[in-house]
């Protein structure tokens, strides 16, 4: 799959702008704050329906714009496939896959695959489960349409219970016969996302770890925990435990929403005994391993963002993913920097086809 041009209208700093790429790499280079990673995240927009930096649709309208159009032109299985998200202000975000508009955008989910590298990974480190959650949900759902309906359903009925949790502590009532309507939803999807959240990972560590030792030399111990309540029990008995808590809560204090994920390094949390190199070399790894598993399970290469990747690593460890980079099918590859030269010293290395945009 190759993204051959991409037209951007009124989207975040651009007023209209286009782009035809090459089929390997492309770099996008010029100083801080000229667009670089919008230009990076338009592209992620056409894979997801969304921003990767800002989930407010409407904080990417340009300034003093009413829309924002970003339509990409893709070389898929050797057909053409146009994508255009736009957003109008006051209205719903539209996404269309050959001018037909998608009725959900669940649907497009997984049809163009892609993996960003960047900076904000490091939120997966220093924010709560919940940044760590999204990051195995995306990388499951790529290519599980079930996982991703799943997911869906269990978020709507956890919304139901926790309001009917807050009614009932307004009204000073209770329904045991309500509650278990709802515990029987969640435990059917929880259960579901927590078995395949668990084969995926069983999977994905080793993955992983691999992709750690060949950025870092092997020079430290890694590891991924997954952690979930469902560990424990089933989720209806955890449910019904644990009604009293959530009623004075007033929010459901169990379940496969409480899942995370626990980063270590030389048996420490990563988040506290790992350095700036490291920790990044760790995210790096977990992205990498993200691609791979996409690719196995797809039979194709996702697109690879890598946005200022070179950002508090040294070059030994820079050297290394250029020389992953080189010695495998990646597939297409968009990069940005902040060194034009930097990065076309960096890029001649690998023996593929690039071309350097200066913003």
């Amino acid at each position: 799959m190759i993204l051959k041009s991409l037209s951007l209208l009124n989207y975040k700093n651009f007023d209209t702008k286009t782009f035809e790429f090459d089929t390997t790499i492309n770099c996008l280079v010029g100083n801080n704050g000229v667009g670089k990673t919008n230009v990076l995240d338009a592209i992620y927009h056409l894979s997801f329906g969304k921003s990767y930096f800002n989930p407010i649709s409407s904080q990417n309208i340009r300034h003093d714009e009413d829309f924002f159009v970003i339509n990409g032109e893709y070389d898929k299985d050797n057909k053409t496939e146009n994508i255009v998200v736009s957003l109008k202000k006051g209205q719903k975000k539209v996404i269309k896959r050959n001018t037909k508009a998608y009725d959900k955008f669940s649907d497009h989910i997984g049809f163009l695959p892609l993996v960003i590298i960047s900076p904000a990974d490091r939120d997966l480190i220093i924010e709560g489960s919940d940044t760590r959650r999204k990051f195995i949900d995306s990388v499951i759902s790529q290519n599980d349409k079930n996982y991703l309906s799943h997911l869906i359903n269990y978020n709507k009925v956890l919304a139901q219970r926790n309001s009917l949790l807050k009614y009932f502590a307004a009204n000073h009532t209770y329904n045991q016969d309500t509650i278990d309507v709802y515990n029987e939803q969640l435990n059917t999807y929880g259960t579901e996302i927590f078995e395949k959240r668990k084969a995926f990972l069983k999977s994905f560590v080793p993955i992983f770890k691999e992709r750690y030792k060949a950025i870092s030399d092997n020079n430290e111990a890694i590891d991924l925990d997954y952690k979930s309540h469902l560990f424990d029990d089933d989720l209806n008995t955890l449910l019904r435990q644990n009604i009293n808590k959530d009623k004075a809560l007033q929010y459901t204090s169990v379940g496969v929403h409480k899942d995370d994920l626990i980063f270590n390094i030389n048996d420490h949390p990563i988040k506290k005994f790992g350095s700036q190199g490291q920790q990044k070399s760790f995210l790096i790894a977990l992205k990498l391993a993200q691609f791979d598993s996409i690719k196995a399970e797809s039979g194709s290469n996702p697109i690879l963002l890598l946005d200022d990747i070179f950002d508090k690593l040294d070059e030994t460890r820079v050297a290394q993913i250029i020389k992953l980079v080189d010695d495998e099918n990646f597939g297409q590859i968009f990069i940005s920097d902040t060194h034009a030269d930097r990065t076309e010293n960096v890029v001649k290395q690998v023996h593929q086809s690039y071309k350097i945009f200066k913003l």
